[in-house]
């Protein structure tokens, strides 16, 4: 008989974990956070972040999925604490905290028009964004509170993103953003240090194991993610301040071994309290997967040179040369909008075909136009290593495009614009604003919002916005 051995590690060693020094600083600075506090370069994004975010999740809001779902979760109470005063945005309707923000949450990914964060390799602000609205009102929070809670929130998602290596199987969508929503409500909640380091040990191991894949395939459970680490943010803060305990070191533990390696702690310090990851955020126009604006940008410059419009008939062939990650998206033929979003053959041909990367050039009526989907096949996706080693601070992309008449053009893209690098301006971010909330609730109200949260930070408390955005979309109202 075989005897077999197993490598069985005694129960001590498994509770051996020491709370580590960063945690112990985390908890003082997020305790001690107050809004006199952030630069003032932190609070303009910090309102620009917000608006945005109030954009998409409007916009989002109109799409079938979520209308459908508003009225799912309406019908069966959804789950939450008790009351329905909080906005789903764009919906008309009412809801409890957690609904509110879980649909908020999904609405705001839904058109692929959220702003993101390229060193953390996420999206913070829609993790956060939806569970302060719904909790904020309840905590009688003034404009400067939910500023401060918002980039609290937004520097613990993105640190811990920055810190950690997701697993290339993983989605970050549903992950460090539960520990962003988390902190952000407890601090709105006036934690002291020991309970926002429990808050955030209880948050780190309440996160989503998400998949890569339902990106690449189109399976729009993704837009689910964001929305269930809104409500899950919400619920660590519950259990903590009920008496619930997490590990000693959740994040060290879920961020170093079960989703992600090769956690490096030091990060989630580094220039802690004078680099801001807000400050240094992007935002997005084109209505697709970020690792496709490089060469979106590339084809724009080529378009521009050849004098505005190029017939997607005219051209022969278009070849992409990138980094890794917007290689990957080389599948010319997607199943839905969702998978529209993340192929890089149709994003360019629908760009070509639309004029634009708009919301509509992904819409089915886009997507099975028979010359958009030709040209699609013509585009050929490649890797560059070189291209590759310059990230993250870059995002590099080359684009050559051939026509039908042997003549060729060809542009790079070093940085997706709206980065960083090559910000849009803030009267550019208020029109993409206008853009998605105006064919909603009409351009007098959204201008209205616009205002509202350009004077956020000296409001006495947050009535005004959750009346606006308890509007219900105009008659006929979309995007």
């Amino acid at each position: 008989m075989t005897s077999l051995s197993f490598d069985v590690k005694p129960a001590s060693a498994l509770l051996a974990a020491a709370r580590p020094s960063w945690l112990d600083r985390w908890g003082t600075f997020a305790a001690g956070l107050t809004f006199a506090d952030l630069p003032a370069p932190v609070v303009e994004r910090a309102k620009l972040v917000l608006l945005d975010c109030v954009g998409v999740i409007v916009a989002g809001m109109q799409e079938p999925e979520c209308r459908a779902l508003a009225a799912r979760l309406a019908e069966t109470g959804g789950p939450g604490g008790p009351g329905a005063d909080c906005p789903a945005i764009g919906a008309g309707r009412g809801f409890a905290a957690g609904s509110a923000a879980f649909l908020n949450g999904v609405a705001g990914t839904m058109l692929e028009l959220d702003e993101g964060n390229q060193y953390a390799r996420g999206h913070p602000a829609i993790h956060v964004v939806p569970a302060l609205l719904a909790a904020g009102p309840r905590r009688k929070a003034t404009g400067a509170d939910l500023l401060t809670a918002l980039a609290l929130g937004y520097e613990i998602g993105s640190r811990i993103g920055i810190a950690a290596k997701l697993l290339v199987t993983t989605h970050p969508h549903g992950t460090w953003g539960t520990a962003g929503a988390a902190l952000a409500v407890a601090h709105l909640n006036r934690a002291d240090a020991a309970m926002m380091i429990e808050t955030l040990n209880i948050a780190s191991t309440l996160g989503l194991a998400t998949s890569r894949r339902t990106m690449l395939e189109g399976g729009t459970v993704r837009n689910a993610y964001a929305g269930l680490s809104n409500q899950l943010g919400l619920t660590a803060w519950d259990l903590a301040a009920s008496g619930f305990v997490g590990e000693t070191d959740g994040v060290g533990s879920v961020f170093g071994g079960v989703i992600a390696t090769d956690f490096r702690p030091e990060l989630m310090v580094e220039e802690l309290g004078t680099r801001w990851e807000i400050a240094r955020n992007y935002f997005k126009r084109h209505a697709a997967c970020r690792y496709t604006h490089g060469a979106l940008d590339a084809l724009g410059d080529i378009v521009a040179r050849a004098g505005g419009r190029i017939d997607p008939a005219e051209v022969a062939a278009i070849e992409v040369d990138t980094y890794v990650w917007a290689a990957q998206l080389d599948g010319p033929e997607p199943k839905n909008m969702l998978a529209a979003k993340f192929s890089l053959p149709f994003a360019l041909a629908t760009f070509l075909a639309n004029g634009a990367a708009t919301p509509d050039a992904f819409r089915d009526g886009a997507r099975q136009d028979a010359a958009t989907r030709e040209l699609a096949r013509r585009v050929t996706v490649r890797e560059d290593r070189g291209l590759t080693a310059r990230l993250p601070g870059l995002r590099p992309a080359r684009v050559r495009l051939t026509l039908a008449d042997g003549r060729r053009f060809e542009a790079e893209a070093l940085t997706n614009k709206g980065d960083t690098e090559d910000p849009y301006s803030p009267d550019e971010v208020r029109a993409k604003f206008a853009d998605l909330a105006g064919p909603v609730w009409g351009a007098s109200h959204a201008a209205a919002i616009a205002d509202c949260v350009a004077s956020i930070d000296r409001a006495a408390d947050l009535s005004t916005l959750t009346r606006l955005l308890s509007a219900p979309a105009a008659a006929g109202g979309s995007v």
